[in-house]
């Protein structure tokens, strides 16, 4: 009775600030104490009984009002941030101040005349911290102390932590002088304590968790834009040295990710018995942590001293000895800082256990908890590979790195025919063209795969790099429009491990031949200016594998013997008028999907799924278009001595340009090369780089790949010609295969008719034992294309992370029905 009644005097309070013309004065205490010191409602509560029509109404009628209660509750939140919040009473004002600026704040970043509110003085407050001055120089602006009270209310004895207290003392511990790092939520790294478990503090640290989220969120009423000098003031504060529990907040967050075990001890449906409050935490740590490691380009250059002298015992397990310079952003400094071997084991064991969860299979259905914030993880993931080299080494120097990439080729192909689950593909091909770019991911890709997951993909014997193949062929093949422009970037991983793999199975090498072989229809060819670069990308592979591994590879040279029609029907392309459009007739009527006619895939291709719209009701945020692939990446070359150099940029290729640059690469060697002397770079980009230098990339998210029908944006400006035909013909790197198939397929119809083969496998004991030394050109150089950060993917990744956090974070719904500007919501 004494909640309703609660619930009943809150919601009089909101109505009557709702219809208040006239400012309520500042002084008067008995009608703001209304919203937080005589109720007990819950963040649900809060949202239901605050209506966005009445903020907006507040905000629109009487702005006064509105800004003295965002005044009020932060000198709330900055009272009890001071006073440690000794009593319950306290404490239920902190939360209830944290859930009704929790639900105001969005309101306020919406409209464009309010968003500077949180960063100016309120008149007066310089005073209230002891100021002599007139004027409000002293006065921090109203996010700043909003953040700063929250900053210490996340390490407050017996609301979010332990309290330290010693048995029968009573004392109260000082708040201002309180070593935070002392109070970090969770072991792991630079902490050895485990504190024990506490649901209230859980809890409590949840709900002022969602409101610094909330704040951050300013970002997402903004349009999105390429250009690297907008910064998120409210992480570029937070995250700076005026916060002085930056370190602690850090590693508390990464520790709780990190050790968070949703199974636990593993009893049955134990999730259904008992309500698991860590990981509401968890979730919220982990896009704390994704936010605020938000670096910018432009932050990337500035250095500071910064002042750690108080954090000496924590900093020493995350600093190296070198001068603590770095970016500006403290989170980001700190991560890319990190170099025990130890931590990198605890932060890697802890996200593959994480990213696993939802592969794992019991006899007893759904009986194991399953985690939904896989994609948080994988931006997660994707940001310690990017900014911290030595973890990225670490992950790559042990198979444990196949513990990543299984679940993230799960989660590509659960999501390849569902258009709502777009982001969550593009970022599992970007950490994979990120892992690729490193010699030592293609010698793990060797490894036996016999972990066997809940996949829909042909039973087969081989590695990892098989498995690898098989999706992505998955992807091409059964995806939807919506990823056609990931294909260059499927095809470049592919080429990047390809000189590695020493042994592909008959079922991957069959998906390669499928992929060539469908790529290198006429109608497919001519039907779009880049459609031609996946040839090339697919010739590459093959020439790889050939020069680099031919010895344990006859599975593949086989399949390339028997289907070597598709490399002369190449050789032999005409690009005659007539011919060309005779093809662009074709696509007009060729049956949805890839034509398979004259094709053995009708086996291997079992199991793929039609594209799908999401569930009925499913939202889904929108995108920018990611870069080209040239953009993405850029070209370094394996050295006679097995270094890795980087290779510049033609001059004569149009779609280079001034703003590309190249950096310094790690040493690198290829596995099992033969000896020979690589060739210049320069006699090397007609051939094999010919895949991205021939021609622009734009328009590519126009391309229709494998759609029959012809697209009539890219009908307004594209015409094949035969000249244009020639220019890329001419290049194609098929000197290698064909000498292979000009050897190899005599022996082959030779043995077979002395000796009467009619089993392939008698052919491939021969061709196992075969060797091509001496008989095929020089080797062509190791090109390995390493992603670079650019302008245009730091975008993707800022509208793709706060999409997947604003569709998240439904209970409440904190931004739902507010106009965000980042992205649009589509209802599908």
């Amino acid at each position: 009775m004494g909640n309703a009644d609660s619930k009943l005097n809150f919601r009089k309070a909101v109505i009557q600030l709702t219809t208040k013309t006239q400012p309520v004065e500042t002084t008067d205490d008995a009608f703001w104490d209304q919203f937080w010191a005589d109720t007990a409602t819950t963040v649900q509560d809060v949202f239901a009984l605050v209506p966005a029509a009445e903020i907006r109404a507040v905000r629109e009628e009487s702005p006064s009002n509105l800004a003295t209660l965002c005044y009020k509750a932060v000198e709330k939140l900055v009272q009890g941030a001071e006073s440690g919040c000794p009593s319950e009473k306290e404490r239920q004002i902190v939360l209830n101040c944290t859930r009704l600026l929790t639900r105001i704040l969005p309101y306020i970043f919406e409209d464009a005349d309010w968003r500077g509110f949180f960063w100016s003085t309120v008149p007066g407050a310089g005073q209230n911290e002891g100021d002599d001055d007139d004027d409000d120089d002293g006065a921090r602006p109203l996010a700043e102390s909003l953040l700063l009270a929250v900053s210490d209310l996340l390490f407050c004895p017996d609301f979010t932590v332990q309290s330290h207290k010693r048995d029968g003392l009573d004392t109260e511990e000082d708040m201002q002088s309180i070593d935070s790092c002392e109070y970090i939520w969770e072991a792991g790294v630079g902490f050895a304590q485990s504190p024990p478990l506490d649901y209230i503090h859980d809890l409590n640290r949840t709900e002022l968790l969602k409101l610094l989220l909330t704040g951050f969120s300013d970002a997402m009423y903004l349009p999105p834009s390429a250009e690297n000098n907008i910064l998120n003031r409210w992480v570029t504060f937070f995250s700076s040295t005026d916060n002085r529990h930056a370190l602690p907040l850090f590693t508390s967050l990464l520790n709780v990710v990190c050790a968070y075990d949703p199974v636990g001890y593993g009893i049955p449906y134990n999730y259904l018995m008992f309500s698991d409050y860590r990981e509401v935490l968890v979730e919220h740590a982990v896009q704390i942590l994704i936010v605020t490691l938000e670096h910018e380009a432009g932050a990337a250059a500035a250095t500071a001293q910064h002042n750690l002298d108080h954090l000496d015992s924590l900093s020493a397990s995350i600093m190296d000895d070198k001068e603590l310079v770095g970016p500006d952003n403290l989170f980001v400094n700190y991560l890319s800082r990190i170099h025990r071997e130890e931590d990198f084991s605890f932060i890697l064991k802890g996200l593959a256990r994480l990213m696993t969860n939802p592969l794992i299979q019991t006899y007893l259905p759904n009986s194991t908890k399953k985690i939904q914030f896989h994609q948080e993880l994988l931006v997660l993931f994707w940001k310690l590979c990017d900014f911290n080299k030595k973890f990225l080494f670490f992950v790559l120097k042990s198979s444990d790195v196949l513990d990543v990439l299984v679940p993230i080729l799960f989660y590509l192909n659960d999501a390849r025919a569902d258009q709502s689950c777009v982001g969550l593909i593009h970022i599992g091909v970007f950490i994979l063209l990120l892992l690729s770019g490193e010699r030592n991911f293609g010698v793990r890709l060797n490894k036996t795969y016999s972990v066997r997951v809940p996949m829909d993909i042909p039973v087969f014997t081989g590695t990892h790099a098989d498995l690898l193949i098989m999706i992505f062929h998955k992807i091409i093949t059964g995806g939807h429009q919506h990823l056609k422009p990931l294909f260059d970037c499927l095809l470049t991983i592919i080429v990047n491990v390809s000189p590695y793999l020493k042994s592909l199975s008959m079922v991957a090498a069959n998906k390669l031949l499928h992929l060539l072989e469908a790529f290198s229809t006429n109608w497919f060819l001519f039907s779009a200016s880049q459609n031609h670069h996946l040839v090339f990308f697919l010739l590459e592979v093959f020439n790889n594998i050939i020069q680099y591994q031919f010895d344990g590879n006859c599975n593949l040279v086989y399949t390339l013997i028997r289907k070597r029609n598709i490399f002369h029907q190449l050789a032999n392309l005409t690009s005659d008028p007539v011919t060309i459009h005779k093809a662009l007739e074709m696509k007009k009527t060729t049956l949805a999907g890839i034509s398979r006619t004259n094709s053995q895939e009708t086996i291997s291709m079992d199991g793929s799924r039609p594209a799908v719209p999401g569930e009925p009701g499913t939202l889904k945020a929108s995108l920018v278009a990611i870069p080209a692939i040239d953009k993405l990446t850029e070209k370094a070359q394996v050295s006679e001595d097995g270094t890795m150099v980087c290779l510049q940029h033609n001059t004569h290729s149009p779609q280079m340009t001034a703003d590309q640059h190249t950096y310094t690469l790690q040493p690198q060697t290829a596995g099992d090369q033969h000896k020979h002397s690589p060739q210049s770079a320069d006699t090397n980009t007609s051939g094999i780089a010919g895949a991205s230098d021939t021609e622009s990339n734009s328009g590519r998210e126009n391309e229709e790949a494998f759609q029959p029908e012809s697209d009539p944006a890219s009908a307004t400006y594209w015409n094949p010609t035969p000249d244009w035909v020639l220019s890329w013909k001419s290049k194609l790197p098929l000197q290698t295969i064909m000498r292979l198939l000009q050897v190899l397929v005599p022996q082959v119809e030779k043995i077979c008719i002395d000796k009467g083969l009619t089993d392939e496998s008698e052919i491939l004991k021969f061709l196992q034992h075969g060797t091509l030394v001496g008989l095929l050109p020089v080797p062509h150089p190791i090109l390995i294309r390493k992603y670079q950060a650019n302008a245009g993917t730091a975008m993707w990744f800022r509208t793709y992370m706060w999409g997947v956090i604003y569709l998240r974070n439904v209970d409440p719904p904190i931004w739902y029905d507010t106009d965000v500007r980042l992205f649009e919501i589509q209802r599908i």
